[in-house]
C-alpha cells in the first residue's frame, strides 16, 4: 500500500499538481504561513530542466599567456589544470589589468573568482603596495574565495587575510595587523574591524564585491555604502552579480566610474534543475526520505530542514542508521561549519542536512539532488535552495515534500 502510493506520487504524472493538497506545505504554522501557502500552487515546483548552453561552447579570444601575466603566475595557473580562460575571464581580465571599473554579470560556476583574482594577483606582483578588499555575502563564499586566491599564489609573498563572523576575532585581528595584501570577508565583520581601527580603509585601492545581488537580498546595503564611502579615490571597483535590478543600478551609479559591463550568462541555475514534489504523510516523511537516499542515483544530497532542531534530529537519526551525513545550521561554530562543508566537498559525507544557511553561497559543483524536507518560507528561498544543484552546466534534481493529511486524522 505504502510503496504503491509513493511510486504514484513520486512522478506526479497521474495526478493534477494540486491533487490532495491545495496548499504548499501541509500543516498550518500560524497566519503568515497559511497566507503564504494559499498563494502557492504546487505546480510551481514541478518543472522539467531546460536545455542549456555550456560555458565550454562559448568561444574565447585569448590564452592566459596573452594577458602578460608574471611567469610564476602562469606556472600556478597551469598547475591548477587551467588550459584556457573561461568566457568571463577572457572578457574581463583585460579591463581589470587596464585599471577600469568593471560590472560582471555571470552565473556561479563561470570562473568569476579567477576572473578578478588572477589580474589582481598580477598587479600585486608588480606593485607590492597594492591593497585589496573583497566582500562576499556569506562566510562560506568568503572562505572559498580566499582558498582559491591562495591556490594561485603558491610560491609568492602574497598574504590573504579573512574577516568573517562566527570565527575567532582575535586571530583575524592578528592577521590583519600583519598588513595583508588582500582582505576577504563579509560586510558586517569588515565594518566591525574597521570600527576597532584594525582595517584601515585609507590604504585600500581596489574593492571587489562578489554576488552583489545576494548581499542586497541579505540586507547588507547600508554596510556596503558605509564601507564604500570610506574608500579613497582614485580606486578600482569590481562588481559581480547574477542579476542587475534597480537597487544594484543605484550602487553602480554611486560607486563605479565608466565601468566596463560584461555579461556572460547561460541561464539561471534553477533552470538546469528537474523539479518535482513528493506527497507524503507527516509521519512517513523520514521513511520516505530514507527510501530516496538509498537509491543509487542519489549520490550527493543536500536536504533542507525548516529549523535547527529538525536538522539536528534528522541528521542524528540518519547517522544512527548508517548514512554518511553531517548537519549545518546557525548554532554551529564556524570551525564546525568549515569541517562539515569540507567533508561534504571531499565526499567524506554524501548527505548534508541544513537550514537555509546553506541556501546561499554554498558552492559544491557535484550535488546531484536537493530535497526540501520542510517547505521554504517563500518562493525566492525555494529558488536559492534548489540552485545548489544543477551547477557548472550539470542537470540537477530537486524534490519538495508536500504533506498530505493522514488517514488517522480524518
Amino acid at each position: 500500500m505504502y510503496q504503491n502510493k509513493f511510486t504514484n506520487n513520486f512522478g506526479g504524472r497521474n495526478r493534477r499538481p494540486g491533487y490532495g493538497q491545495s496548499r504548499f506545505g501541509g500543516r498550518n504554522n500560524g497566519r503568515r504561513n497559511r497566507s503564504f501557502e494559499s498563494r502557492i500552487d504546487v505546480s510551481m515546483f514541478i518543472k522539467k530542466a531546460e536545455p542549456f548552453v555550456k560555458i565550454e561552447d562559448i568561444p574565447v579570444k585569448n590564452n592566459f599567456s596573452d594577458f602578460d601575466f608574471s611567469p610564476v603566475l602562469i606556472d600556478n595557473i597551469k598547475n591548477k589544470g587551467y588550459l584556457k580562460p573561461t568566457p568571463i575571464q577572457d572578457e574581463i581580465i583585460p579591463y581589470i589589468l587596464e585599471g577600469r571599473d568593471v560590472l560582471g554579470i555571470a552565473n556561479t560556476g563561470t570562473g568569476k573568482t579567477a576572473a578578478f583574482a588572477l589580474p589582481l594577483i598580477n598587479e600585486i606582483l608588480l606593485n607590492p603596495n597594492k591593497r585589496i578588499l573583497i566582500m562576499a555575502p556569506t562566510r562560506e563564499l568568503a572562505q572559498q574565495i580566499r582558498q582559491d586566491i591562495r591556490s594561485f599564489t603558491f610560491g609568492m609573498r602574497i598574504y590573504v587575510a579573512l574577516a568573517i563572523g562566527g570565527a575567532y576575532i582575535r586571530e583575524q585581528i592578528m592577521d590583519i595587523k600583519r598588513d595583508p595584501h588582500i582582505i576577504v570577508g563579509t560586510p558586517g565583520r569588515i565594518k566591525d574591524l574597521a570600527g576597532r581601527r584594525i582595517i584601515n580603509f585609507s590604504k585600500i585601492n581596489t574593492v571587489v564585491l562578489d554576488e552583489v545581488d545576494r548581499m542586497l537580498d541579505m540586507g547588507f546595503v547600508a554596510d556596503i555604502k558605509e564601507i564604500m564611502e570610506q574608500i579613497p579615490s582614485p580606486r578600482q571597483i569590481l562588481f559581480f552579480s547574477a542579476t542587475v535590478d534597480k537597487k544594484i543600478e543605484h550602487l553602480i551609479d554611486s560607486f563605479l566610474v565608466n565601468p566596463a559591463k560584461i555579461s556572460v550568462k547561460t541561464q539561471e541555475s534553477s533552470k538546469n534543475v528537474e523539479q518535482n514534489v513528493v506527497r507524503v504523510r507527516r509521519e512517513d516523511k523520514e521513511k520516505v526520505l530514507i527510501d530516496l537516499l538509498k537509491k543509487e542515483e542519489f549520490k550527493k544530497v543536500l536536504v533542507f530542514g525548516g529549523t535547527k532542531m529538525v536538522v539536528e534530529k534528522l541528521s542524528k537519526s540518519l547517522y544512527q542508521q548508517g548514512f554518511k551525513v553531517g548537519s549545518l545550521h546557525g548554532d554551529k561554530a564556524q570551525h564546525q561549519r568549515q569541517t562539515t562543508l569540507k567533508a561534504f566537498k571531499q565526499n567524506i559525507i554524501n548527505i548534508l542536512i541544513a537550514t537555509d544557511v546553506a541556501a546561499r553561497g554554498l558552492d559544491v559543483a557535484d550535488i546531484t539532488h536537493v530535497i526540501n524536507y520542510d517547505k521554504p518560507n517563500n518562493y525566492d528561498d525555494y529558488v536559492h535552495r534548489i540552485g545548489r544543484t544543477g551547477r557548472a552546466n550539470k542537470t540537477g534534481f530537486a524534490l519538495t515534500f508536500v504533506e498530505v493529511k493522514s488517514s488517522l486524522s480524518r
